[in-house]
C-alpha cells in the first residue's frame, strides 16, 4: 500500500532558498535540522507539516534530522506519549538520526544557568506568579522591576543553588534572565528561566526539584546538538531575540539560526494539544486515536495514508502567512490517493433481500471482476453470486420519482459484474414494510456474454446472501458542525460538537474477498465510499471497517453555503 518515502516539500520556498544559500556560501557544509515535540499528548496533523519540513529538507540536502523530546514540564508529559509519537513519525515515513531529550541536558542547562548568574545576567525573583505576571507590562506600557531584581550575585547563587538542592516548596522562587524590563519585545522583560516544581519526571525521576522554562531549554539544546536551521511556527518569531540573546550569552558550542514559517489549521476541528486532551478525557471521542480526531493516530485509524499526508502538505507549499485550510483539501488528497492504490469491492450497508426466483436453488455461480478498473494489470477478483443476494435498501423504491434508475416493480437494473434482474414481486411485513423482493435474471445478460451489451439505465451493487460476510460499518464525519469551534467566545466549544459525527451501521455486508487472509486493508466499496478495516478493534466476533472518506465531497455546498 505505503510507496517509497520521497521529498514532501518539493518545489521553492523561503525557508529552503535560505537553506541553498547558506550550502552555496560554504556557511554549514551540511544541514541539520531538528523535529522537537513536547511529549504531552499526540500529534497531529499540524504536526505533520513540520515533520515533512524538518526531515524533507534534510534528505534533499543529504543533512540530518533529530528527533528531540521537549520534556521539560514533567506535570503532563510520560513515557507513553513518546512512544506514540515516535510511532506517528515513521508512520511517515521519516526515521531520525538521532534521539534526544531536553531532559539529557539537564546538568549543562543548570551549569549555563550558573554562569548567567554570575555574569550578573540572572536572578533569582522571590515574587508570586501573579506578581511576576502583571509587573511585566502591557504592549503599550514597559514593565516594572522587581524588588529582587538587584540581588547580589553571591546572593542570587546562593539561592539558585538551594533552589536545586531542592530546600524551597513550589512557587517560593524562580530564575529570571535580567534583559531589559521596558523591551518592546515583551519576551525581553526578565523572562522566567526555572521553576521549582517538587514533580518526578518520567526519565529523571526525582532527581530535579527544579525545571527549565521552554525557552531556557530549547535553544541551548539546539545549540548542543548544532543544529542549523532551528524551524518553528509563527507563534515563535517574537521569541527569536530572547533564542539569539541566550545563544549570545553563554559559552555555546553552535549558533542554530531559527527561522519560523506559518502553521497549518483545518476547519471543522481543533487543533489546541489542551481542548485535543479535554475531548479524550471527558469521553467525547474514543481516545486519542479516534478516528474522528485531528491526530496522526486518529487519521491513520480512519484509513488515511502516510502519502496522502505528506501530498497534502506538499501542495499546499510553505509561507509566512498564517491560514484556515478547507478540510475538503485534506479529504480529496486521501481521495486521490486511495482512488490509485485501494482494489475495489462491493459492501451493502442496509441490506433488502432479493430473490432471483429463475437461479438453481443450492448452486453457486463464480463471477469474475476487476480488482481496479483502471489498472488491468492488477488482475480480477472472483465474486460469487446464489439464489439470494443483498442489495441497498436504498437501491429500491416502490413508487419511484421520475428519472430513478435504479429497482422498481417492473423494472430492470444490471446487478454490477452480474447480469440484469427485473423485478416480479414486491413481498411485505404485516406493516407493509418491504422485506423482500422477487427479481428474473436475464441470463443472455450476463456479463462477457454476447447478450452483456443490453442496455439498461441503472447498475447497483449487491453481496451474496449466501456467501457474504456480515460487519460491522463506522460512518465518521467532521467532529464538529461549524468551521471554527473556537471562534465564538460566548459559545463553549462543546456546543458545535456534530452529534451525527459517527453513526455505527451493525447490518453491513460485504463480499468474501473482502476477509481473505491476504485482502487489502484499504477498499472502495463501489458506489459507498473509501474504507479501512480498523485491526485493533471487533464487534460481536464481526471486523469491522471505517469510512476513511466519501466518494465525494459532500461537504462543498454546506461551505459555500
Amino acid at each position: 500500500m505505503e510507496e517509497s518515502t520521497q521529498n514532501p516539500s518539493p518545489g521553492t520556498h523561503f525557508i529552503r532558498n535560505i537553506v541553498m544559500a547558506d550550502l552555496a556560501s560554504g556557511k554549514h557544509d551540511t544541514i541539520v535540522t531538528r523535529f522537537p515535540p513536547e511529549p504531552n499528548g499526540y500529534l497531529h496533523i499540524g504536526h505533520a507539516k513540520a515533520i515533512c519540513l524538518n526531515f524533507g529538507l534534510a534528505a534533499e540536502f543529504g543533512g540530518r534530522t533529530n528527533l528531540r523530546f521537549d520534556d521539560t514540564n514533567p506535570l503532563k508529559e510520560n513515557e507513553d506519549f513518546a512512544q506514540a509519537i515516535m510511532a506517528d513519525v515513521r508512520w511517515l515515513g521519516f526515521e531520525w538520526d538521532s534521539l534526544h531529550h531536553a531532559s539529557d541536558y539537564f546538568d549543562q542547562l543548570y551549569d549555563w544557568a550558573l554562569h548567567l548568574v554570575r555574569e550578573g545576567k540572572a536572578y533569582v525573583d522571590s515574587q508570586d506568579a501573579e506578581t511576576i505576571r502583571t509587573s511585566r507590562g502591557t504592549l503599550t506600557e514597559p514593565g516594572t522591576d522587581s524588588p529582587y531584581r538587584n540581588r547580589s550575585i553571591e546572593e542570587n547563587l546562593d539561592l539558585f543553588q538551594r533552589m536545586r538542592a531542592g530546600e524551597f516548596p513550589d512557587g517560593a522562587h524562580v530564575l529570571r534572565a535580567k534583559i531589559d524590563m521596558a523591551a518592546p519585545n515583551m519576551n525581553l522583560r526578565d523572562p522566567v528561566m526555572y521553576r521549582i516544581l517538587h514533580a518526578p519526571h518520567h526519565r529523571t525521576g526525582d532527581a530535579w526539584p527544579i525545571y527549565p522554562m521552554y525557552d531556557w531549554a530549547h535553544g541551548q539544546s539546539d545549540a548542543l546538538e548544532h543544529i542549523t536551521h532551528s524551524l518553528c511556527t509563527l507563534e515563535f518569531e517574537d521569541h527569536r531575540p530572547l533564542y539569539e540573546w541566550f545563544l549570545e550569552h553563554i559559552p555555546a558550542p553552535s549558533k542554530p539560526r531559527q527561522i519560523e514559517f506559518a502553521r497549518g489549521n483545518l476547519n471543522f476541528t481543533v487543533m489546541s494539544k489542551r481542548l485535543l486532551r479535554a475531548l479524550v478525557e471527558e469521553g467525547l471521542v474514543d481516545g486519542w486515536d479516534d478516528p474522528r480526531m485531528p491526530t496522526l493516530a486518529g487519521l491513520r485509524r480512519r484509513g488515511y495514508t502516510p502519502a496522502s499526508i505528506r501530498r497534502f502538505w506538499s501542495d499546499l507549499g510553505i509561507s509566512k502567512s498564517d491560514s484556515v485550510i478547507e478540510m475538503g483539501v485534506l479529504e480529496n488528497a486521501v481521495r486521490d490517493d486511495l482512488n490509485e492504490t485501494a482494489p475495489r469491492a462491493m459492501a451493502v450497508l442496509d441490506p433488502l433481500k432479493v430473490v432471483l426466483t429463475n437461479f438453481p436453488e443450492g448452486e453457486t455461480e463464480w463471477l469474475e471482476a476487476s480488482v481496479h478498473p483502471q489498472q488491468p494489470e492488477r488482475g480480477t477478483r472472483r465474486v460469487p453470486i446464489g439464489r439470494e443476494v443483498w442489495i441497498e435498501r436504498g437501491d429500491f423504491m416502490e413508487h419511484p420519482p421520475g428519472k430513478f434508475f435504479r429497482l422498481k416493480p417492473g423494472g430492470e437494473v444490471r446487478l454490477r459484474n452480474a447480469f440484469i434482474v427485473r423485478c416480479t414481486d414486491v413481498i411485505k411485513d404485516a406493516d407493509g414494510q418491504v422485506v423482500e423482493l422477487h427479481c428474473e435474471l436475464d441470463p443472455e445478460s450476463r456479463t462477457g456474454m454476447p447478450g452483456a451489451d443490453r442496455r439498461v439505465k441503472g447498475t447497483i451493487h449487491w453481496v451474496s446472501a449466501a456467501h457474504g460476510a456480515p460487519v460491522e460499518v463506522r460512518l465518521y464525519d467532521r467532529l464538529f458542525m461549524v468551521d471554527n469551534p473556537q471562534a465564538d467566545k460566548d459559545r463553549d466549544y462543546h456546543e458545535h460538537l456534530n452529534p451525527d459525527s459517527l453513526q455505527v451501521v451493525e447490518t453491513a455486508w460485504v463480499e468474501p474477498s473482502v476477509l481473505a487472509d491476504d485482502a487489502s486493508a484499504f477498499f472502495q466499496f463501489e458506489r459507498t465510499g473509501y474504507f479501512v478495516r480498523d485491526p485493533a478493534h471487533e464487534a460481536g466476533g464481526r471486523a469491522v471497517f471505517n469510512r476513511t472518506v466519501t466518494l465525494r465531497d459532500t461537504w462543498a455546498k454546506l461551505s459555500k453555503g
